[in-house]
């Protein structure tokens, strides 16, 4: 089974994915935003868990370099962030993020989402 990967800082909410992942037999592997682009590249990836708010406001220029680099363009990325972010989303959006979702919608379609983007 291939990896979903996820950027996430709030290790709360981190926990909270993982915890759903492991009810439907889905490992969600956390990585830092640093090692995400070496860790797609190594393969095995068809989803990347992307929290566009960062702390670092730097979720946006992570996606640009993950889907301009052809090792790495490949891994569909779900980003969420907060309903009121209508600025950030269309700029995920337009960096190539595949799926925008707010915080409630991303929690809400969770184990839909990873049940989807597991499979190989």
């Amino acid at each position: 089974m291939a990896a979903i990967v996820a950027v996430v800082e709030d290790l709360f909410f981190l926990s909270k994915i993982q915890q759903t992942a492991k009810v439907l037999g889905i490992a969600v592997e956390p990585v830092a935003a640093a090692a995400l682009e070496h860790r797609v590249a190594a393969g095995g990836v068809n989803a990347v868990i992307l929290d566009l708010n960062d702390r670092q406001g730097a979720a946006v220029d992570l996606l640009r370099r993950l889907k301009s680099n052809p090792a790495t363009a490949g891994a569909t990325v779900i980003g969420f962030l907060s309903h009121v972010q209508t600025d950030l989303a269309a700029a995920a959006r337009a960096a190539g993020c595949d799926v925008v979702l707010a915080r409630s919608g991303f929690t809400r379609d969770l184990p839909q989402l990873l049940e989807q983007y597991a499979l190989p």
